[in-house]
């Protein structure tokens, strides 16, 4: 997410005035068990998930049949030292963004069942965007 830091936050309020903020509050070891579980095709940016995008033949590419790697810092450890920093560094963000009452929580495990909620939310803020044919 971004910002990341309390610095960054405020360099955007510099170019712009913020009136929704949404935090995903995931718990530790899903983030850590996603993050560890992402595999790349380094030439292409391709990206996988072992446990929910798998490529069709484990450790290779679905397009070029190239060997797919773990990024170091997508590596349990690494990972679960990342995540410490963010943590540590979101923090007071999260609190700017609360005292200024514009921040919005959303807690669970899924995407499938967090979004209905977010998606709630954003359609009550931003008017919905309507094709060509539906003008």
């Amino acid at each position: 997410g971004f910002p990341r830091t309390l610095g960054q936050a405020k360099a955007l309020d510099r170019i712009c005035e913020l009136d929704l903020v949404i935090s995903l509050n995931i718990p530790f070891e899903t983030l850590k068990d996603r993050l560890s579980a992402r595999w790349v095709h380094p030439a292409s940016g391709r990206v996988y998930n072992m446990d929910f995008n798998p490529p069709h033949v484990q450790g290779v590419d679905d397009l070029t049949g190239e060997p797919l790697v773990q990024r170091e810092d997508d590596k349990p450890e690494a990972v679960a030292a990342r995540l410490r920093k963010y943590k540590d560094a979101a923090k007071p963000v999260i609190e700017l963004y609360k005292s200024r009452g514009i921040l919005h929580s959303f807690s669970g495990t899924e995407t499938n069942k967090i979004w209905p909620y977010v998606y709630t939310l954003l359609s009550s803020k931003i008017p919905p965007v309507l094709s060509d044919e539906e003008n």
